[in-house]
């Protein structure tokens, strides 16, 4: 059967995009944010998965104020790169695995989850912005990745803890799929950061730490906080953290084996408006 190995967490700050996309990645000012992650693309290549599950939001590009999902699955065998306003990032699209989405989604419907089934979507910074990072400069995508958006931008957004619910659904879903892949499942956004209003720029590094440490060490209490705590601590946009919390509630140890090891942490301030954390931790073979 499948399984899910290891999972990935991830800011997907726009702004990393773009300077990876001009050749700034060696600036001062950047340097600092990719060099971060020059173990992790060699931990990619080391552990290399059959198929990425990454869970992101979209940003206003596959979805509009017109029609806003709550949880939608990708089932495509490909998704083209989105126009963001300046042109599609110069990346390469992105390859689907239409047999274990569509799994997914039937046994998590199942398991009382109502997600939106999408056959057809770009896909924005959110999602590419991580795979350049633990992928760097490449003409494909090193395996097919399964798209998972969530809304985490026009209220009502969903709890922390559904989401937690959520991944654990998602990890009985793949452990019940009928081929030896290895999954990894990465949860992204975050971290603290506020885009408009009089709080635009706030970064809040102790809060986030916190959050790192306890999304290790004890992530079924940290599923309970509340939105409020979210947006008041970490900025209107930290909520995109309640992602990473789907990511964590697919790992082993929450099911009752044992607990994850850390392969790598990261934190950084300032990549343009936002705080990036990162983290990679490894299910016991």
């Amino acid at each position: 059967m499948a399984r899910i190995s290891a999972s990935v967490y991830t800011s997907h700050v726009p702004a990393i995009g773009a300077a990876f996309d001009h050749g700034k990645t060696g600036e001062p000012y950047w340097q600092k944010v990719f060099a971060g992650y020059e173990f992790s693309k060699q931990w990619l290549k080391q552990h290399k998965p059959d198929v990425i599950f990454l869970v992101f939001n979209d940003h206003a590009t596959a979805f509009s104020l017109e029609m806003i999902p709550t949880f939608a699955i990708g089932t495509a065998a490909e998704y083209a790169v989105a126009d963001e306003g300046w042109g599609p990032r110069p990346v390469p699209k992105v390859t689907g695995h239409p047999e274990l989405a569509s799994h997914i989604a039937q046994s998590v419907i199942q398991q009382d989850f109502d997600l939106t089934i999408v056959n057809k979507m770009d896909v924005d910074h959110g999602l590419t912005v991580p795979l350049s990072l633990m992928c760097g400069q490449t003409d494909a995508w090193p395996c097919p990745v399964i798209p998972f958006a969530v809304n985490v931008v026009q209220y009502p957004v969903p709890s922390g803890k559904r989401c937690f619910m959520l991944g654990q659904a998602i990890r009985k879903a793949v452990e019940s799929y009928d081929a030896p892949l290895n999954v990894q499942i990465w949860g992204t956004g975050g971290m603290s950061h506020q885009l408009q209003g009089p709080r635009a720029g706030l970064i809040n590094a102790e809060w986030d730490n916190r959050f790192l440490d306890r999304l290790i060490a004890e992530p079924a209490a940290l599923a309970e906080l509340p939105h409020i705590d979210y947006v008041r601590e970490a900025g209107s946009e930290g909520i995109e953290l309640v992602m990473w919390l789907i990511a964590r509630g697919a790992m082993a140890d929450v099911a009752g084996g044992p607990p994850p090891s850390v392969a790598h942490r990261f934190y950084h301030v300032p990549a343009s408006n936002t705080a990036v954390g990162h983290l990679i931790l490894e299910n016991p073979a």
